[in-house]
């Protein structure tokens, strides 16, 4: 990490020159502008930046939706207020003289911009630490390794791309040793940018990895996330490959997941654990996301392709069901003592961290209030179980599920529920207008 005046004499000795200054979309990617380092400790540090509110109304092609109240043509899409965190700077190792600093964004008065994924967590953040909590997570985000740049994938339509590995590579040392001119760089790189990594290892199939990085606090963790997913792609960018963390890059493919790991701390000790008991706190924190999940699916599935991934025996979960070191169930309980913790196996690695942390946070939270019971747990197979509730199939179901939930509005706010109803609604209406290859491939000729 970098303090101001560490910052100043990197500048004055020419090793930092630029600052990425970037806040993350609804999509989960950073948006900003990079800035002359002078100009930065000069003006941005005091005063910000500004930029156009239509980065928060956005498809993923950079279209501007009609139906946020936030960010529309009849206001003119104006500016808003681009506020770094200086809590968050750092060096950016793989990027030549390059810091980055995350930033919230704001209204033209100095209000939060609501809707914005950071501040959506943020507010959950600040409820747990008002009930006398302090929320821990982690997430371990797996993406796949092709040999294609990304020039060379978009020219193939991303189809028919070559995995750096042929063959499943689960833990396996002399695979994952085959693409350490990649994974070292990460491991190295997010060492340096202030992100601690645990470890890395090959998953569960062709050119599949994991590096796993270590928990803090919510916010911390999810900016963590958004920094070491983008670098990913950078550094993949510059060793000449291409990386992916679609939850399902192809029906022939495992999923990657997002596992996210979730505790509660009072002081320096877990309110999850009294000695080696668990606590009422961790059952009903256990219980409320198990019985919000699904109506939060939108934040914790936000694409019509996160529900490709939910197939019996993938290694994704089908169900909400909890148990035990038991990876078929939706929610797993795993660690001992001090460490034990609820692992949602549900997201994908497409999830956008702040939202999927605040929707586990939100339903953990009521959970607690309401002292909701979990059910029984799970033993034994959760993909053939009959009594195992399902998570939606599509995202259609988990947009009618937002849609109906006031638990959500009540939660988020209704601003929030508004703006993610219409990302929701707009997600689906565009798949819905594509014909697809399948539809070319099963009718073109025989239809």
């Amino acid at each position: 990490m970098l303090s101001l005046d560490e910052l100043r004499e990197e500048a004055g000795a020419g090793t930092i020159d630029t600052v990425a200054s970037a806040f993350t979309d609804m999509q989960g990617r950073l948006f900003g502008k990079r800035i002359q380092v002078e100009y930065f400790l000069d003006e941005v540090t005091e005063h910000g930046i500004e930029g156009c509110n239509y980065l928060l109304a956005l498809d993923m092609e950079m279209d501007p939706i009609p139906g946020y109240e936030m960010a529309n043509w009849e206001g003119g899409y104006g500016d808003f207020a681009i506020i770094p965190d200086l809590s968050t700077l750092r060096r950016i190792p793989w990027l030549d003289r390059t810091a980055l600093v995350l930033c919230d964004v704001a209204n033209h008065d100095g209000s939060a911009v609501v809707a914005s994924p950071r501040q959506v967590l943020i507010a959950q953040y600040e409820r747990a630490q008002a009930m006398g909590y302090l929320p821990y997570f982690a997430s371990e985000l797996e993406f796949y390794l092709y040999k294609d740049n990304y020039a060379e994938a978009h020219d193939k339509d991303y189809r028919d791309l070559t995995p750096t590995i042929p063959y499943i590579l689960d833990y396996h040392i002399l695979a994952t040793t085959m693409d350490e001119a990649y994974l070292g760089p990460i491991r190295r790189g997010m060492h340096g940018a202030g992100i601690p990594v645990e470890f890395s290892k090959g998953e569960a199939w062709y050119g599949q990895h994991e590096v796993n990085t270590r928990y803090a606090d919510a916010v911390t963790s999810a900016d963590r996330h958004t920094i070491y997913k983008n670098g990913v792609k950078e550094i993949a960018f510059l060793n000449g490959v291409s990386a992916t963390f679609m939850a399902k890059p192809s029906e022939k493919d495992i999923g990657s997941s997002c596992h996210i790991h979730s505790s509660l701390f009072q002081g320096e000790k877990s309110a999850f654990v009294d000695g080696q008991e668990e606590t009422d706190v961790f059952r009903h924190y256990l219980g409320g996301m198990r019985r919000h999940i699904r109506e939060l699916a939108l934040f914790v599935a936000p694409a019509i392709n996160s529900y490709k991934r939910y197939a019996t025996e993938s290694w994704a979960p089908t169900s909400i069901s909890w148990g035990r070191d038991n990876r078929t169930c939706g929610f797993r309980v795993v660690g001992h003592g001090q460490s034990r913790r609820a692992e949602c196996r549900i997201p994908g690695a497409d999830v956008n961290p702040y939202l999927g942390y605040a929707a586990l946070l939100a339903a953990g939270l009521d959970g607690i209030e309401n002292k909701t019971d979990p059910g029984p747990e799970l033993v034994g197979n959760a993909y053939e179980e009959a009594e195992a509730e399902p998570f939606p199939s599509t995202l259609r179901e988990a947009v009618d599920l937002w849609e109906s939930s006031d638990f959500a509005k009540r939660s988020f706010g209704e601003a929030v529920w508004k703006h993610y109803l219409n990302y929701g609604r707009t997600e689906q209406r565009l798949f819905d207008e594509v014909v697809t290859d399948y539809e070319r491939r099963r009718m073109f000729e025989r239809g």
